[in-house]
């Protein structure tokens, strides 16, 4: 699918990789609709990138608040891609030092956001692109967001990689599901990316996490991930793809 002249949304736009692949969008010539929490940059962050792009926001696990984003979307025409990138971790070890077992809410928690947001996102962004006429041969393309840790989750990371491997699972059967609609469904799995939460680690810690990465030897940027959902968008064979991008990284259990 060609990129220029058409309406995408982007959640999570409004830092990291969200805001990296709406800037990717823009440059190629779409119109984005940064869906972000009230409380994130997202106003400044739309405002900084131009017209092409608008700020609604929203919790991605709200079924309200999700319509309106992409009701807005649709007012910039027929929407033909999103790119999901909302999401958090939260550590959680299944019982603690004293042998207590983990907070069940504390699980519960993670695993709405990242995986059932997931899915909110999903159905209806399928839902106002069935609506389009197809352009081309397709209507649309969605672009999940999962992590290396649906593969190979570390001690404490169980609610995040639990998500993560939803995410994972329920790419096929969703491509599948929908390609009757001519709507693809892909997802990335990055590894360890340079993205605000890191942000927040001391410099030496972020330096020995780059040196885990076989090549090259480095956080991944925010861009990058942003290069490889546009490359999902504009090719039309790939589908039912969950596509790690992590420079051969291989988790260890810690």
């Amino acid at each position: 699918m060609k990129i220029d002249g058409i309406s995408a949304v982007v959640t999570g736009g409004a830092s990291g990789l969200g805001r990296a692949t709406a800037e990717r969008l823009i440059a190629g010539g779409a119109k984005v609709v940064i869906a972000d929490l009230p409380t994130s940059q997202g106003a400044e962050t739309a405002k900084e990138l131009g017209g092409a792009a608008s700020f609604v926001p929203g919790d991605v696990t709200s079924e309200s608040d999700m319509q309106a984003v992409f009701a807005a979307a649709e007012a910039n025409g027929p929407l033909r891609a999103v790119v999901h990138c909302a999401g958090r971790g939260g550590a959680l070890r299944i019982l603690d030092k004293n042998g207590n077992p983990g907070a069940l809410d504390h699980y519960e928690m993670v695993v709405r956001i990242n995986l059932i947001g997931t899915f909110n996102v999903l159905r209806l962004a399928a839902a106002a692109m069935a609506k389009a006429e197809p352009l081309d041969e397709e209507r649309g393309v969605v672009v999940n967001t999962a992590s290396i840790a649906g593969y190979e989750g570390q001690i404490g990371q169980i609610p995040y990689a639990s998500a993560k491997a939803g995410i994972i699972g329920m790419t096929l059967v969703a491509a599948r599901d929908l390609a009757s609609r001519g709507i693809r469904v892909n997802t990335i799995a990055p590894g360890i990316f340079d993205t605000p939460l890191l942000g927040r680690l001391a410099q030496p810690i972020r330096d020995a996490l780059g040196a885990s990465v076989p090549f090259p030897p480095r956080l991944g940027t925010a861009d990058e991930y942003a290069k490889l959902a546009l490359h999902i968008i504009e090719n039309p064979m790939l589908n039912g793809e969950t596509i790690r991008i992590d420079g051969a990284l291989r988790m260890a259990p810690r």
